[in-house]
């Protein structure tokens, strides 16, 4: 007889969520090869090399896979004593750019620390994920008053609108991300209606304070009728002659100079061109898997804290995603968001990969009942 059959007890077992890790691995080996199938024209027109936009992205993805592995193994518990001074430093950090940034095919969203460029707005997100989480975790009985959450909103908006005045699409996922932990900690629904509405009318007001976002509006309806409607014009053109299965890896026509700067935002139109409709449908569902393991830990998190953690990450990949097929495909605005993992940007994937350890964090922590 077993020493767990004589005392009658059963040890618990230790949780490591290895589907996430898999889904992650999968999607960095897809997006490093779809990025150089889309950049290796504009490599070499540029800078003659072929493969100079992937040995960029093989870099920071190698720093940020470094991350996510020493992030996982490290008790998520200690972030939370550096949440007040990360939401500061990002705040700080992300209002320098205003001021001495760097300007990358007209937007002014880098700072230069010598050879290297850094995106304040990335490392925006993963603070603001930890305050949230950190900031609910410990008054969860007070979510269910309007007059809390507003607080805790408010609390955000100093970097909502730094972000946004250089960055709109950084500005909007930061506030995606708030909105959801404060409403999946909240008791009470109906607020959130209230919220909306008054988040409809600000965004209009904010739109519309800068002729060119109203600009962006008159794109989108008749992207024909403007130049700066070539962009999306090109991208549906390239989805549209993908068929069901594509022409073929490396096969696009689109890349060749007619999708500007496509291993960017647009690269998910390359990727209906080449994979056809069925490739990009799996690339879906790539993304809702990850969701679903998300949300498997969220449930199964050892405390509101893991849990809130591993919201936010969720949200953050969920609401990028989305907006990135919705600006390819034309179903809202253009407004410049990356496709997560496959889209090129140093600074996004470093981030990003270190968002994923901390959910793995968060899932190391799980025990189960034997």
């Amino acid at each position: 007889m077993s020493k767990r059959q004589r005392t009658g007890k059963e040890k618990p077992i230790k949780y490591f969520d290895y589907s996430l890790l898999f889904i992650i691995i999968f999607l960095i080996c897809f997006g490093l090869v779809m990025l150089y199938s889309t950049s290796s024209y504009n490599g070499e027109i540029k800078f003659g090399d072929a493969a100079y936009y992937l040995k960029k992205q093989l870099f920071a993805t190698t720093l940020g896979v470094i991350a996510m592995t020493v992030i996982s193994k490290i008790d998520y518990h200690v972030w939370a004593r550096f949440a007040g001074v990360a939401y500061l430093l990002a705040l700080g950090l992300c209002t320098a750019v205003i001021f001495i940034g760097s300007s990358v095919n007209g937007s002014k969203r880098w700072l230069r620390l010598g050879p290297l460029s850094f995106q304040p707005s990335d490392f925006a997100k993963l603070c603001v994920i930890i305050f949230l989480a950190t900031t609910i975790s410990k008054m969860p009985k007070k979510m269910a008053s309007f007059k809390n959450v507003v607080k805790i909103v408010a609390v955000v908006l100093p970097i909502v609108a730094v972000i946004a005045y250089n960055n709109l699409s950084t500005a909007i996922i930061i506030l995606g991300i708030t909105v959801v932990l404060v409403f999946v900690a909240s008791p009470k629904y109906l607020q959130f209606v209230l919220m909306g509405g008054l988040g409809v009318g600000f965004g209009a007001v904010f739109i519309m304070f800068e002729s060119y976002r109203a600009e962006r509006l008159k794109i989108w309806l008749h992207p024909e009728n403007f130049e700066k409607g070539y962009q999306t014009l090109q991208g549906l053109y390239a989805i549209g002659s993908g068929g069901l299965f594509g022409k073929g890896l490396g096969e696009s026509m689109q890349k060749l100079g007619f999708v500007p700067e496509a291993q960017n935002d647009m690269i998910f139109s390359i990727i209906c061109e080449e994979l056809g409709l069925f490739g990009a449908i799996c690339v879906i569902l790539l993304f809702l898997m990850m969701i679903w393991r998300f949300m498997v830990i969220a449930n199964n998190a050892p405390d509101l804290y893991g849990a809130l953690l591993v919201v936010g990450v969720m949200a953050h990949v969920a609401i990028q995603v989305i907006l990135n097929i919705a600006v390819v495909t034309n179903t809202i605005p253009n407004t410049g968001i990356t496709l997560p993992f496959i889209s090129y940007g140093g600074t996004s994937i470093l981030f990003l990969l270190s968002e994923m350890g901390l959910a793995l964090s968060v899932s190391r922590g799980i025990k189960l009942e034997a």
